[in-house]
């Protein structure tokens, strides 16, 4: 059973800063593509970055400069460092990530839990 579980989140002061981090678990044979979301009340879930096994990175418009996605291929886990968190930025993150099981040999789309993120002060 291939799972996806986040820790990191929480409660920051504009300015602050907070680690995200994402563990892919269970008989897994590769990982591609392992991007973060998020979705604020009343908004549709939206793009945060993402990054290729390769790593090769993309953001969002609103993050870039402030977030960094990175990820240990090893140990099948991706990171967002948030930076200079603002109030717009409170949302639930979700992590994402396309993975071939062990055993299967099709690409599946997995996803997290979510964690939030809430930026007040």
């Amino acid at each position: 059973q291939v799972q996806l579980v986040e820790s990191g989140g929480g409660l920051v002061q504009p300015g602050g800063s907070l680690r995200l981090s994402c563990a892919a678990s269970g008989s897994i044979f590769s990982i591609d593509v392992m991007p973060w979301y998020r979705q604020a009340p009343g908004k549709q879930r939206e793009l945060v970055a993402h990054i290729t096994h390769g790593g090769s990175t993309l953001y969002a418009t609103g993050v870039e400069g402030r977030f960094t996605i990175s990820r240990d291929n090893a140990k099948n886990t991706v990171h967002l460092q948030m930076n200079s968190l603002k109030p717009e930025d409170t949302a639930v993150y979700y992590c994402n990530a396309q993975i071939r099981p062990l055993l299967r040999p099709s690409w599946e789309d997995y996803w997290g839990q979510g964690t939030q993120v809430t930026v007040s002060s």
